[in-house]
């Protein structure tokens, strides 16, 4: 019995795209736009928290977070991420993804509050204050990754899923534009507003006491988006599929999809139980091993190894940003300045480089398909980086404009490639019954990545020693080679329902191992028979 024959499935998968598919999208997207707003904003304030709370008149120069405090402000979210996906991802298939969807926001709206409330008596009070709520805050980050990818995909119907999915993930970028333009807006005001100047003139005007509301309003306002989408998150029914497939409520599914879909479906209780029976195996049996193991090994690699490159970037950023006459010096400008300046740089860079790649993804994925398009961004990201290992000093020294074109495209292809398409696989792989958490699995190791690349690489290069720096970005350019040969352990899936990928219709799924004999057959209860599921 194929799950084709299931009603409730074969809608879904068959459904036009209306105003429900448009609806999830931004329902689910906004969660994705709050958490790269939340993720990034700190690094348009770090620098501020130093001249705030590190300035030591005696130094003669601006203060400045002491490496350890800038790694823990600004890296204690990616650990919280980490856990939240793995902790979330796993909840979302033993209780619904519904039931935890709007945990996750509750706790993103408390956290944005609580970073911009830190409170102490002293800079180590404030900034410990600070970290503790970043990390909470990552933590419901986290939970966003598995539940809205997996939500996205159980949705969509199965010809423009792909690009559904990418749509969510691409209002990353979104945040990651407004995450600069929201501390651009705001330093501007308070700049003009509390005008200071400059370091060299006046030191202990250098940083005006104003700034120390401009931090807080910049990490409060991620609460925002996150508490105008709970109403309509909350709102959303259960998926289908796991109403259906895990809950085993047919009358319930049918019920739910009927609505969204506006159609009258048949509630089939006896197929959906055959469907259950067939369906039974864990994420830890031999069975998953044999049918899913390879796939789970490739999304968890390639989602790694991106994001030691993908958070590693930041390396060259202090080369390009002066290269392309959009930060002075710190000694140059005053703190809200510094902001003012940082904050623009980080809103053109995304606006020119990050946030069109994403978008090529949404409209070039389900005709190029997700494998070629992950072989091809880790390609050229590899060869991008190359060169920019190699020619680091000539292209920095003598040609910025080229330097800023091939750092540009290096975001670009990661976005319009495998940062895309990592988010994408682990979605549309696996059964439903440990979809959720074979993508929080996937995503946490994306997360190990990033601290890699954040904490190992960066701290590497930490003293701006050229020759340091040349052969990170190369070690980098093989990583994403890496990436590229690790590619070949992921199927295309684009045009096939999730079941016929995952092999839930009963076949052998986009495995090279057929399903063994014994699970594909189950007793019909009072027909004396048995039924090929």
């Amino acid at each position: 019995m194929a799950t084709n024959n299931l009603a409730v499935l074969q809608a879904l998968d068959t459904a036009r795209t209306q105003w429900y598919h448009m609806k999830a999208i931004v329902i689910a997207g906004m969660g994705f736009f709050t958490d790269a707003y939340d993720l990034f904003c700190i690094t348009t304030v770090s620098k501020l928290l130093g001249r705030l709370y590190y300035y030591d008149p005696a130094t003669g120069s601006p203060g400045k977070l002491p490496h350890s405090v800038n790694n823990l402000v600004t890296g204690v979210a990616l650990f919280g991420t980490l856990s939240g996906q793995l902790v979330f991802g796993w909840l979302g298939d033993k209780l619904g993804r519904k039931k935890v969807y709007g945990i996750t926001l509750i706790l993103m709206v408390v956290c944005a509050i609580g970073s911009g409330l830190s409170f102490g008596s002293t800079p180590g009070s404030v900034i410990g204050t600070l970290c503790f709520f970043r990390f909470w805050l990552g933590f419901g980050i986290g939970g966003d990754y598995p539940l809205s990818a997996t939500i996205m995909s159980e949705y969509a119907n199965k010809k423009t899923r792909g690009a559904f999915i990418a749509a969510v993930f691409a209002m990353q970028g979104v945040g990651i534009i407004f995450a600069g333009l929201v501390s651009m807006v705001l330093s501007d005001i308070f700049r003009k507003k509390y005008p200071a100047k400059s370091f060299q003139e006046e030191p202990i005007f250098s940083t005006q006491p104003q700034a120390d509301y401009l931090w807080r309003i910049v990490l409060m306002f991620g609460a925002l988006p996150a508490l105008l989408t709970y109403y309509w998150r909350m709102k959303m029914p259960e998926t289908g599929r796991y109403t259906a497939l895990i809950e085993g409520n047919a009358k319930q599914a049918a019920a739910d999809m009927g609505r969204v879909l506006e159609i009258e479906l048949e509630a089939e209780t006896d197929k959906i139980s055959q469907f259950k029976t067939a369906n039974q195996y864990s994420i830890l049996s031999e069975e998953f091993y044999i049918r899913h193991g390879r796939h789970l090994i490739g999304t968890m690699t390639t989602w790694f190894l991106l994001d030691i490159a993908f958070y590693s970037q930041n390396l060259t950023q202090k080369d390009i940003y002066p290269a392309m006459g959009l930060t002075k010096k710190d000694y140059q400008v005053n703190a809200i300045e510094e902001v003012f300046e940082t904050s623009r740089a980080m809103f053109v860079v995304a606006l020119l480089g990050t946030f069109p790649g994403y978008w090529f993804t949404v409209l070039f994925i389900e005709k190029i398909g997700r494998f070629i398009i992950q072989l091809v961004g880790f390609l050229m990201m590899s060869i991008f980086m190359l060169i920019l290992g190699v020619k680091y000093d000539y292209l920095r020294d003598h040609n910025s404009l080229l330097f800023v074109i091939l750092y540009g495209l290096t975001f670009f292809f990661a976005n319009f490639g495998p940062n895309s398409t990592t988010f994408v696989l682990p979605a549309e792989l696996f059964p439903t019954r440990v979809r959720s958490t074979c993508h929080a699995l996937s995503a946490a190791s994306g997360k190990a990545g990033a601290v890699i690349g954040a904490f190992v690489v960066q701290t590497y290069t930490l003293d701006g020693d050229v020759h340091k720096i040349k052969i990170a970005i190369m070690i980098l350019a093989f990583t994403n080679l890496l990436g590229f040969c690790f590619t070949f352990l992921v199927p295309e899936t684009k045009g096939l329902s999730l079941e016929e990928i995952s092999g839930e219709d009963g076949g052998g799924g986009l495995s090279e191992t057929p399903m063994p004999s014994a699970r594909r057959s189950v007793t019909m209860q009072g027909s004396g028979r048995l039924e090929a599921i």
